[in-house]
């Protein structure tokens, strides 16, 4: 049996011989464990450098153990974060003396049918799973994140972006019902008719007023194949400007870009992926039409057709490679901005240009694609205020036992952020930044007073995700 000692604020496992006094917790469906291999496992993740180690670590078997347990944590003032598949770089995820609830439990996919024009799934359900049961019946969730391996609870808790956003906005923007456990341990049903403030606040609001335990996802129709393009550029400038007309004149379905050293280690080699949807979405690819105007290197245009989920999961192939490498145990101070479009080139090429390949690490990457304001409704997903503004990742990676280096990445991710900041722009809250509650009150601006209302409204005793530090 487990229990919690009030006094000295643990959970223990209790015997007869024992004699000690403690509080029983409830009857739960799943597990609540506090062995050091799952309290470790909870005090890491994908950045490996934060660890804030937990009290114990829920296992739910239903939702009602995340109710019961959440009730719990609330009355003892205890920390409550919820854990997806573990990819936050930077602690988010983690408490200190607290209950960390993992959700891959939770990870049922409602029906579908060839009619739907929705699927209802558990906030554990990877991207990978809905992707694989919605396009067996010739439908797919709108927008999707470059790597598919992430919690839907993850994503719609920081927003989930991907290069179809332009076109349909986040993830966050094509949800229309979440089931939520508030801080106070209320399960409640939200929409944007039903208690729209609660489904405003948790939507990108970084699970500060309530864990998503269940979400109702758009569907639109699937194709069956895909034209996948990749070209290259020289200048920068270019590069974007091209970027901005593709997402303005939406001939493409999917857009984005990165960045790669050149020969002498500088980047400044610049490839635009796009992607046209073939049948039955759309016609056959027009080669001569879609890429008609654009500016890119006429002799290094290369394209690929592929299945639609084949495109959706290419970096498959990577990711395995960089775990069979060890490269997935590095330490991951990722920096992640939204760039105002006047100021893109000049914030990012100042960025770009004190970059060296050694910092970048083994297989970082740097992404770097625009969205269009108008497309991006969630209130607490914070862009600038020009009409399309610029994604710009540093994902580095860096041996997480030379602290130095990662110091000095985290202090360039801090002078990148203050210049993007200056410039108008701000930052996609799941990378490395050191951040202070006066940044989090930049960054939500004019939002800000309804995350703080909706705060003292639905997690009254502040248990809830201490590790953004953003109240």
């Amino acid at each position: 049996m487990i229990g919690f000692d009030p006094a000295t604020r643990s959970w223990a496992a209790t015997t007869s011989e024992s004699g000690a006094k403690l509080t029983g917790i409830p009857r739960l469906d799943g597990t609540l464990v506090t062995d050091e291999s799952s309290l470790a496992a909870a005090a890491d993740d994908y950045g490996h450098m934060v660890h804030h180690r937990p009290l114990a670590v829920l296992r739910p078997g239903s939702v009602r153990d995340v109710v019961t347990m959440v009730r719990f944590c609330n009355e003892h003032c205890l920390p409550v974060a919820p854990r997806g598949q573990g990819h936050s770089p930077f602690g988010q995820a983690q408490v200190q003396g607290g209950l960390v609830i993992e959700t891959s439990p939770l990870a049922e996919i409602g029906p579908v049918g060839p009619d739907s024009t929705t699927v209802t799934v558990g906030a554990g359900a990877k991207w990978s799973d809905v992707a694989k049961a919605t396009t067996a019946h010739g439908l797919t969730p709108p927008v999707f994140t470059d790597y598919l391996e992430l919690s839907v609870g993850g994503t719609l808790s920081v927003g989930g972006l991907g290069g179809q956003a332009h076109r349909y906005g986040a993830q966050v923007d094509n949800v229309t019902e979440l089931r939520v456990v508030t801080g106070a341990g209320q399960l409640v049903r939200c929409s944007p008719s039903r208690r729209p403030d609660l489904f405003h606040a948790v939507l990108a609001g970084l699970g500060q007023c309530g864990i998503i335990v269940e979400a109702t996802l758009r569907l639109v129709r699937a194709p069956e194949t895909v034209r996948h393009y990749h070209l290259s550029y020289d200048d920068l400038e270019t590069f974007l400007d091209d970027q901005r007309v593709l997402v303005q004149d939406g001939r493409f379905d999917h857009v984005e870009g990165q960045v790669f050293a050149d020969a002498d280690g500088a980047f400044r080699v610049y490839t635009l992926d796009a992607v046209a949807y073939g049948p039955p979405v759309g016609p056959a690819p027009d080669d001569m039409a879609l890429l008609r105007g654009l500016r890119h290197d006429p002799a290094d245009v290369r394209y690929e057709d592929r299945p639609y989920y084949d495109f959706l999961d290419r970096l498959a192939p990577l990711i395995a490679a960089m775990k069979e490498a060890g490269i997935w145990t590095y330490a991951h101070p990722w920096l992640n901005l939204m760039l105002p479009g006047p100021s893109a080139a000049t914030v990012g090429g100042r960025v770009l240009d004190a970059l060296t390949p050694a910092e970048l690490g083994p297989g970082g990457v740097i992404l770097f694609y625009p969205l269009r304001r108008d497309r991006l409704t969630t209130p607490l997903l914070r862009t600038s205020d020009d009409a399309v503004s610029y994604l710009f990742d540093v994902l580095s990676a860096a041996a997480p036992d030379d602290t130095a280096a990662i110091d000095r990445l985290l202090a360039a991710n801090r002078s990148a952020y203050e210049a993007t900041a200056e410039a108008g722009g701000t930052h996609y809250p799941v990378g490395s930044i050191p951040f202070t509650p006066a940044d989090w009150r930049t960054h939500f601006g004019s939002a800000w007073p309804a995350l703080e209302s909706a705060k003292r409204t639905y997690d009254p005793q502040g248990i809830l995700v201490p590790g953004q530090g953003i109240f």
